[in-house]
């Protein structure tokens, strides 16, 4: 097992070393071969990405093939991340869609689009940080320009989206 771990990029001492053998623990050698072709195929990273992606978080290798399909589909094509930026990031791909990422893309993609945000603004940063850190950093702020978005924001965090989520500001009247 821990000679497996390391070929996938966990090395002996790190401090995933523990993750990386429970995540092989259990998988045989043509399991764990298809989960690696699988996340290539999917996150079109190399083996190089893989080993990188792995060594950060080894228990990818435990997820199912629908939900990194689904976070595949989501980071790439609407969020807009290169697989590259996923392969350093890996622990993205822990994270719920619907309770965590889709929100907070949301969220960044109002504030992007009604400049009231940085459009270099790192996903990865507003998603790795607390519920209440984000709400802090990314909401309160703009209670005045936004006042809706609080209320937009919980209710995509339900796994819901808002009917009324304005990606455009309101003109202002008078």
């Amino acid at each position: 097992m821990a000679a497996c771990a390391e070929r996938l990029g966990v090395r002996r001492g790190s401090g995933m070393f523990r993750q990386g053998l429970q995540a092989v623990a259990f998988l045989g050698e043509e399991k764990i071969a298809a989960k690696v072709d699988y996340l290539k195929k999917t996150f079109k990273w190399s083996d190089t990405e893989v080993a990188i992606s792995l060594s950060k978080a080894p228990m990818l290798l435990k997820r199912s093939k629908d939900m990194l399909r689904r976070r595949s589909e989501f980071l790439i094509s609407e969020v807009g991340l290169e697989p590259a930026y996923i392969a350093h990031r890996p622990v993205i791909l822990y994270y719920s869609l619907e309770g965590r990422l889709r929100p907070r893309h949301y969220v960044l993609k109002f504030l992007k689009e009604n400049g009231l945000a940085d459009r270099d603004c790192s996903f990865y940063s507003a998603v790795m940080v607390t519920d209440k850190d984000f709400v802090d950093k990314y909401i309160c702020p703009h209670k005045e320009a936004a006042p809706h978005l609080a209320q937009d924001y919980a209710t995509a965090c339900k796994g819901e989206v808002p009917t009324n989520f304005r990606f455009l500001l309101e003109p202002k009247v008078g």
